[in-house]
């Protein structure tokens, strides 16, 4: 590389337009490094989705369940390396539809973030009734669905109801929050980050130092369903893995509103991926380790709510219980903000309906309010046509988790192809708005790629395998079994159908691969 290209950075206020992707700077610079971290973070919240799948996860694999963490982290691991090489390249909001826009061309590009958008709002709903796992564990009083003496499990008809109505009141915070303006969703998602790294290490020493059994109780299957073969229930289980490992790249869906993006982007989307995956590993063994027993159904029915009241007592447990919830509230709010950033980009290519509305941002905050508010309302309507459904939670978690896996798909296949064909070769070249190289994986770069694949196809149809124990807990309605596949059909559907009767064409697309290009040079525009 040469000289030029290394001893002289664009001036900071070239370095953070998007003018080279023909885009005006609406959204406000207000992300620093450690909030980009958070969002990415929060997204993945391990104390929100650990403790609101724990129970599922050890009810199919008994201890041993532990194992699919490792596993699903190695391949997310590698989908986030692609994912960071992508975000140094193209930070520019609505990240994954951005990318696979220049990688594979309008149509599939469309799809994939049409696919990314319905996942989105799943998963904001998913979040939000995460409260039910740990609010009545704090106060009877939060289970206001039958009183307080109701059964608060998530999985019983009250429990769901009332999570419900939770998760519609967390919403509506959010979407005030998201609204407000980004520096304040910025801060509020960078105190709730502290405040679960903090909780989790207080959680994990002090369940640790409560010791039933050792921790090579992960070598057993104690305490897992009795009957069938044990791959196929170990493969269920992993489901609570797969739910907690995904969200890594909300830091690229923020990098319009981040200060020097393609420095920090990829460091901040493989460091919060890193960080969730080696504190959920000890949060889980921990639990393992601390359970009063795996054998008596407590930890099904309880989950690690129950767990952290019974083992550290009234007051250490609530306190903990409360960074908890601090987590799912930031959880639900970086959920949010990522999926109404994703139908902001879509809309201010005019790619979806009411775009004019969609893509307006508020001057005065910086933020686009009316996709806020759609995000928040889709979630809330997830959540209301599922009252009375007691596999809310389980349902939801994996149809969720499916729908981005195979977003995620819709880059990293197009990505491999590219790859191949030596396109991104002159991508390598590019340089930081430090004048630093970007990030890159040289020669690792197509078996990385190969494995993510693989890996991403291997889940989309595990999360998506028709289990009544999923999806249908009653056992009596074949469509709520075979209700992934069915939604994943119905959305692509739907979004053909409307893709083809408006006739959008993105061929004018201002992120068209042919013409999007890194700075390699001196005083090029680097974002």
């Amino acid at each position: 590389m040469s000289s030029s290209r290394t001893t002289t950075a664009p001036a900071p206020e070239r370095s953070e337009t998007i003018a080279s992707h023909g885009y005006p700077q609406d959204l406000h610079r207000g992300v620093g490094s450690f909030a980009s971290f958070a969002a990415g973070f929060s997204f993945v919240s391990i104390l929100t989705t650990v403790f609101q799948l724990f129970g599922l996860g050890f009810s199919f694999g008994g201890a041993a369940f532990f194992w699919a963490w490792p596993v699903v982290f190695a391949g997310q691991l590698l989908v986030a390396l692609n994912f960071a090489q992508l975000a140094a390249w193209w930070p520019i909001s609505g990240a994954i539809f951005q990318w696979s826009s220049r990688l594979a061309g309008s149509v599939v590009g469309w799809f994939t973030g049409w696919t990314m958008i319905i996942g989105q709002i799943l998963t904001v709903a998913v979040a939000a009734v995460a409260v039910q796992a740990v609010l009545p564990a704090i106060w009877s009083g939060f289970q206001i669905v039958g009183g307080p003496t109701a059964d608060s499990a998530p999985l019983s008809p009250t429990g769901a109801a009332n999570a419900v109505l939770l998760g519609c009141i967390m919403l509506v915070i959010t979407t005030t929050v998201n609204i407000v303006s980004v520096r304040l969703m910025a801060r509020v998602t960078s105190i709730g980050v502290l405040i679960e790294i903090v909780g989790v290490v207080v959680l994990v020493v002090a369940l640790f130092l409560l010791p039933e059994r050792s921790p090579s109780v992960v070598f057993t299957d104690e305490g897992r369903a009795p009957g069938g073969a044990y791959l196929w229930v170990w493969l269920a289980s992993a489901l609570m893995a797969a739910y907690v490992m995904v969200g890594f790249d909300s830091a690229g869906e923020l990098s319009e509103e981040t200060h020097s993006p393609r420095r920090t982007t990829p460091k901040t989307i493989i460091r919060a991926l890193t960080v969730s995956g080696l504190g959920g590993a000890l949060l889980i063994v921990a639990a393992l380790v601390a359970a009063p027993s795996l054998t008596d159904g407590s930890l099904v029915s309880g989950g690690l709510a129950g767990l952290v009241e019974t083992r550290l007592g009234g007051v250490l447990g609530r306190l903990l219980l409360c960074c908890v919830a601090v987590a799912v509230f930031a959880c639900t709010l970086a959920v949010q903000t990522s999926g109404s950033r994703m139908v902001y980009s879509m809309a201010r290519e005019r790619a979806l309906p009411f775009s004019d509305f969609l893509s307006r941002v508020s001057p005065r905050t910086g933020t686009p309010i009316g996709t806020s508010i759609v995000v928040g309302a889709g979630a809330a309507i997830a959540l209301l046509v599922n009252i009375g459904q007691s596999a809310l939670f389980t349902a939801l978690s994996s149809l969720c988790i499916a729908m981005l896996y195979l977003a995620y798909l819709g880059v990293t296949v197009p990505l491999l192809v590219r790859r191949i064909q030596g396109w991104t070769r002159d991508k390598e070249a590019g340089v930081d708005e430090d004048g630093k190289p970007l990030f890159s994986m040289g020669r690792w770069a197509i078996p990385v790629n190969i494995v993510a694949v693989v890996f991403q196809v291997l889940m989309v149809v595990n999360l998506a395998w028709p289990r009544a124990a999923i999806y249908d807990l009653t056992g009596h309605s074949w469509w709520l079994q075979w209700s992934a596949p069915l939604f994943i059909g119905a959305t692509l559907a739907v979004g053909a159908a409307y893709y083809a009767t408006t006739h959008r064409s993105h061929s004018e697309l201002r992120t068209v691969a042919t013409t999007a290009q890194i700075p390699t040079v001196q005083g090029a525009e680097a974002a």
